[in-house]
């Protein structure tokens, strides 16, 4: 019974890409390069922090903490108004079918690394049943079944439901700044947030080139893998990092750091990736 409650999520996920199909008409071609692209990049950088973490002997639970604070990045509120700024509304469209396949891997993966490095179990087993109890992918699939059905929410608990969904960003970035007060600058390990800071902030974005010169993709959503790859840590992590005692101090200061440092960063990947693509 466990078996069958693990497979759940990789199902509905299989399931939007035949609904989008069958209903859709989605155009499969560039969606299976954008999931090819974001769950090769999240891998690449995860292996690299398993070999980094073997070499240092960095224990389960940090190793754990560098992947959710270096391999997830903010496509969401930061890297899809930058995209539309950037390029536009045909590169929004990119955007947000890139930040739709991030969200999917770090409510996945990432919660999986966030319980694997918790203190208060940890272990594989354990890890998949709590990927199983987030509900962000059960939200996404009722509400393709309320779509399909035309079943419409109106009136006040509409208005509830919005209020909610538009609390959400906020709280996050309210929960980050009350995890970055307590963050003490002697107490910082600077020589792992440096490492995390240097994969997030140029690996990724090198690795993300390397995946534009094999995949078959138009110049434009090239240039948009190369820009949205160099985003700074995204702050939901620092929330799965608290959720389960994973490294949430180390987590929350690379999301910062990642954060301030990438307006230096940012200016310097963007205009690279025109000169070669644009």
């Amino acid at each position: 019974m466990e078996f069958v409650v693990v497979l759940i999520p990789i199902f509905f996920i299989f399931g939007i890409g035949f609904v989008g199909e069958k209903v859709l008409k989605f155009d499969t071609k560039p969606l299976s390069m954008m999931a090819i692209y974001t769950i090769g990049l999240a891998f690449c950088l995860i292996l690299v922090i398993y070999g980094i973490a073997f070499l240092k002997r960095y224990s389960l639970k940090k190793t754990c903490g560098m992947i959710l604070a270096s391999a997830f990045m903010n496509n969401g509120n930061y890297g899809t108004p930058l995209i539309f700024f950037a390029f536009g509304e045909s590169g929004l469209r990119y955007a947000v079918i890139l930040m739709v396949i991030q969200q999917l891997l770090m409510c996945t993966v990432g919660i999986y690394y966030a319980a694997k490095g918790s203190p208060n179990g940890g272990g594989v087993k354990i890890a998949l049943k709590e990927v199983v109890k987030i509900p962000i992918v059960y939200g996404a699939l009722l509400g393709i079944v309320f779509h399909f059905s035309q079943i419409h929410i109106e009136g006040t608990f509409m208005e509830a439901i919005s209020m909610v969904g538009n609390a959400a960003v906020p709280t996050i970035m309210i929960i980050l700044g009350m995890q970055l007060a307590k963050i003490s600058v002697k107490k910082l390990d600077l020589a792992p947030l440096s490492l995390s800071l240097g994969i997030r902030l140029f690996l990724s974005p090198v690795i993300a080139f390397a995946f534009t010169l094999i995949l078959p993709i138009d110049d434009l959503l090239k240039q948009i893998m190369i820009v949205l790859s160099a985003m700074p840590t995204a702050a939901n992590t620092t929330m799965y990092a608290l959720k389960y005692d994973t490294e949430p101090q180390f987590v929350s200061s690379a999301t910062l750091f990642s954060t301030v440092l990438s307006v230096i960063t940012l200016p310097i990947v963007l205009y690279v990736s025109q000169v070669i693509y644009g």
